[in-house]
Order: C-alpha cells, then structure tokens, then sequence
C-alpha cells in the first residue's frame, strides 16, 4: 500500500465534480479497474456536477470560510499505512487492519460504498492517525453525496498530510453545501501549492463552477480562460476543462464559441459526458 505522495485513486480529474485524477484514492493496493470502464463512467459524470450546481442555487448567504492551520511547504513524509496500524495495534492486529483497509478499497473500487463505508469507519474508530483511511472514508461519503461527512474526513487528510491532493473533492463538497468561501480559500491553497497540472485544472473547475453557482458568469469564465489554449495533445484533464468552458459559454449565451470548444472536444473523445447532445443542441 505504497503511498505516493499523499494519496489517491488514480483516475483522470473531471469536469466539476471530482474524483480526481493523479489526485484521488488510487494509493491502496487492490486490483484495478480497466481504464475503459474507469473513463466511461468518470465521463458520464462529467456533466452531472454541472447539473448539481445548476439546481443547488439559491439566495441563502454563503458561510465564512473555516480557519485553517496553514499547510507546510510541501507534504508531510508520513510512513504507509502498514507502518501506522502495526504501531497503533502490534503486528497481528495492525496486519489484520491493513486488511481491513485493502477490503475497503476494492469495495471502493466496486462501488459497494455501503461496504466501504462500514468497514473505514470501524477503523476510523479505533485510530485516526492512519491517512489511507481519513481519505479514502471521505472519498466514500463523496461518492455517496454526503456532503459534509466528506469534507470532515477530507479536512482531517489535509491537516494530517499537509496535501493538497485531495481539495478538489473537498472543495466540490463544500460547493454543494454553498459554503463558496471555503471554495475560494482551498482553490487559493490549491493554486499556489500547484502540485501538478491536472490536479490544479481540476481545482480549477470547480472553483469555476462556485462562481458561476454564485451568478457570476464573467468572472468564472475568466477563471476557466485564464492561460487557456488548445493543446496539440490533448490529455484528459485538457478535455474535462474545455468540456467546463464550453458549457459557461453556452450558459453565457455565446454560442458559437460553445459549439466550437464541444466539436472540439467530440473530435478528440465523441463520447466524453454528454459532449455529442451537446454539439447537436448548438448545431
């Protein structure tokens, strides 16, 4: 159970809601999907965060953000999950939790988050000092849209770990409870801690979509435009934000540019989310 960094399921980051790619819960040993079905049905929920912001506006205040203890300069080195149960346990017991843990991650990965669920929080109940089983506890309840059980374990992660692998799932979680300042202060964090590129493309959508939640459409199109430019090589992560800043064009009322960023992103993935409606809807 090799900790890379700080954690994650390795998947490719998408568009607005976030399981995040080179940033979300792969780090547990476990067998793993086939990228194909792993793709598909990250992209068919690609438009789904879009369609959670649109219906979760409202006019309630947004609370202030938490305070935070600030993040060190780079993330902790913190030893594997193994080291950490067989200090807390001993070595039968701790090899036992590590099991425990491994149950977890491929119920996780089968999306028996009931399972998972269960089983990460008779964990979380005899230590919490373990950081495979705070992240990956969040990323059940993220899954399971509760919100706010996501972000306290995701919180306890991130003040743990000292990673900022994990704030676009935490930050989605506090869109959907409208809590956009504590958005804007975990994409601030995000930004300047800039661990990787899909990683920040990811905070950024949906950093993007608070904004816009806020009705703030120029100035999240701002943020998705920011240093934007077609890559010749797209990755997934290039897909996920031109897929974001089509649909703010749409929602702009720029149509053309919302047609020719989607037939660009068909012509690279015709059935990345929704993109093939989308072009049609335009056409």
């Amino acid at each position: 159970m090799a900790r890379r960094g700080a954690g994650r399921l390795k998947r490719e980051e998408y568009e607005d809601r976030p399981e995040r790619a080179e940033m979300t819960a792969e780090r547990t040993t476990r067998p793993r999907r086939p990228e194909t079905e792993r793709s598909d049905r990250l992209r068919s929920e690609a438009a789904e965060a879009i369609n959670r912001g649109e219906a979760g506006r409202g006019s309630e205040r947004s609370p202030r953000a938490l305070e935070r203890i600030p993040l060190p300069d780079s993330p902790l080195r913190l030893p594997d999950a193994d080291v950490l149960f067989r200090r807390a346990f001993g070595d039968r017991a701790g090899g036992r939790a590590l099991g425990r843990l491994e149950e977890a991650a491929r119920a996780f990965s089968d999306e028996r988050f009931q399972d998972a669920r269960r089983i990460l929080n008779q964990l979380v109940e005899r230590t919490s000092v373990v950081p495979e089983v705070l992240e990956l506890l969040g990323l059940v309840h993220y899954r399971m849209g509760h919100w706010r059980a996501g972000a306290k374990r995701l919180e306890a992660f991130r003040e743990l770990t000292g990673s900022t692998e994990q704030h676009p799932v935490l930050a989605d979680c506090y869109r959907a409870q409208r809590r956009f300042d504590d958005v804007a202060a975990l994409w601030v964090e995000l930004r300047d801690a800039s661990p990787s590129a899909p990683l920040v493309t990811e905070g950024r959508i949906v950093a993007a979509g608070a904004i816009a939640d806020q009705g703030r459409l120029a100035e999240a199109l701002q943020l998705l435009e920011k240093s934007w430019k077609i890559p010749s090589r797209p990755r997934e992560h290039h897909l996920r934000r031109a897929y974001a800043l089509a649909d703010m064009y749409e929602r702009s009322g720029a149509a053309p540019r919302a047609r020719e960023l989607f037939t660009w992103v068909r012509g690279h993935d015709g059935g990345f989310a929704d993109v093939a409606d989308r072009v049609r809807s335009l056409a």
